[in-house]
């Protein structure tokens, strides 16, 4: 890959699992009956035809993993679990309450934190109470993030018992010194292991997560990695950059500082050789930062164009609907979004006060809508329509950002669409930037995001 533009184009921006993005979120038109409305609007239009997602929130962990940015407690007090499983079960009724009707669940994912803290009993009563109350979409899948240190066949039967079918290992890099460095020691035998158990008790997909720009991680690592996954052969991979964001409050990054991580060359070098390797064992590239086989519903979604991306990750169905549940999960109605408390103790309060747990939102004005789409396209299928104008969207003043993204071959501008070339696909949070109007208005005095490349 051409350094100059690694240099060029590697600089702090969005992931864009949402937009807006968090930091532009207007809170000043926000309300929570607000945000209740376009629940109740989004779930008319969509629960019969598509179904509603939930995500599940489980924050607790019994080690700190440094790498790791999201939303967690560490403890070993397992105590906690039967407390927090009864405020996120009072929380979904809270939900049902204003529903209009029984909803229709097509996803649930579960994740955190580490899921498998909590034990296969309480997973199970879990579930069982949140469907207690709801139907199943026909074609509806259930998955789970799985610690391979800690996932039993118990944790796995009972899942699979109440329609799980799909897990995702987080397997970060074999290497130890970078195990060491992120405060993971997780050794391959473990990945096995936990691989092939998921298979025999009837799990279908099985998916791996690789990072890679860890600290003290060399190209060899990466590809030493990629090679061990190869005895593997994990339906789906998630290959994505660290993202180094130590100045986000509670956030765990820490031991190591950016002089101990790969620049932005090398980590180009080893995104580019893990692509390859494992495009020679017969994966696809799935948006920005996945990988599936030919026989996995994530790449069958891309061949028919439902490929959908949100809070979750890439996903190979779209629902309109998501609702977040427990602590600082994230809903998104389409229409709006909602954050619920990042503090345990002030989630479970507000449960126990019979109120919604949210505390910060954003409701999407038409001008955002329209440009949403236009990422999620991106995003998505690599390729927007350029095809409509409206009093909404300045559309030209997008066109002017592109130009030298054009010019550097990284799109291509046709007179009603626009498509990311082969060269583009690093960079396509730098295009999704172009269009990304809150932004370019106001553009941060201050570091808000990890770096695009």
């Amino acid at each position: 890959m051409c350094q100059p533009l690694i240099q060029k184009y590697n600089i702090p921006g969005p992931r864009y699992t949402s937009y807006p993005t968090v930091p532009y979120w207007d809170h000043h038109t926000f309300s929570v009956q607000n945000w209740k409305k376009s629940v109740i609007e989004s779930f008319e239009e969509s629960n019969t035809s598509e179904g509603i997602s939930l995500y599940i929130h489980l924050p607790y962990c019994e080690s700190m993993c440094t790498f790791c940015g999201c939303n967690k407690r560490i403890t070993k007090r397992h105590e906690v679990e039967e407390p927090y499983i009864a405020s996120v079960l009072k929380e979904w009724n809270l939900y049902l309450a204003f529903l209009p009707e029984k909803p229709r669940i097509k996803e649930i994912h579960l994740g955190g934190g580490t899921p498998t803290f909590f034990s296969p009993e309480n997973l199970q009563h879990l579930i069982k109470g949140i469907l207690k109350d709801a139907d199943l979409a026909e074609d509806y899948q259930f998955s789970f993030e799985g610690h391979p240190n800690n996932t039993t066949r118990a944790h796995l039967e009972a899942l699979y018992d109440v329609g799980f079918r799909r897990v995702s290992y987080g397997v970060q890099d074999y290497d130890l010194k970078v195990q060491q460095a992120i405060h993971r020691i997780q050794p391959f035998e473990k990945v096995k292991e936990a691989t092939a158990m998921a298979r025999e008790v009837g799990f279908t997909s099985v998916s791996h997560d690789i990072i890679f720009g860890l600290p003290f991680q060399s190209i060899e690592a990466v590809e030493n990695t990629i090679l061990k996954t190869k005895e593997l052969m994990p339906d789906r991979i998630a290959f994505y950059s660290y993202a180094h964001v130590p100045w986000i409050k509670g956030n765990g990054q820490r031991g190591y500082s950016e002089a101990h991580l790969p620049s932005a060359e090398t980590k180009r070098t080893q995104y580019q050789l893990g692509k390859e390797l494992l495009e020679e064992m017969g994966y696809i590239e799935i948006g920005m930062d996945h990988f599936a086989l030919k026989t996995d519903d994530l790449y069958q979604s891309l061949e028919a164009k439902k490929l959908h991306r949100n809070f979750m990750g890439y996903s190979a169905s779209k629902t309109q609907l998501m609702i977040g549940l427990g602590v600082s999960s994230i809903s998104d109605s389409w229409y709006g979004f909602a954050q619920n408390s990042k503090s345990i103790e002030e989630y479970q309060q507000r449960i126990k006060e019979g109120k919604l747990p949210v505390f910060r939102g954003h409701l999407l004005n038409d001008e955002d809508l329209i440009i949403r789409k236009h990422i999620l396209n991106l995003m998505c299928h690599l390729e927007t329509s350029l095809s409509f104008q409206d009093d909404f969207f300045e559309l030209p003043e997008v066109l002017e950002r592109l130009e030298e993204i054009e010019n550097d071959l990284l799109i291509e501008i046709q007179p009603n669409s626009l498509k990311v070339t082969e060269k583009g696909r690093p960079f396509v949070r730098n295009i999704c930037m172009a269009f990304d109007l809150r932004l370019q208005r106001n553009k941060p005095e201050t570091r808000l995001f990890s770096m695009t490349v």
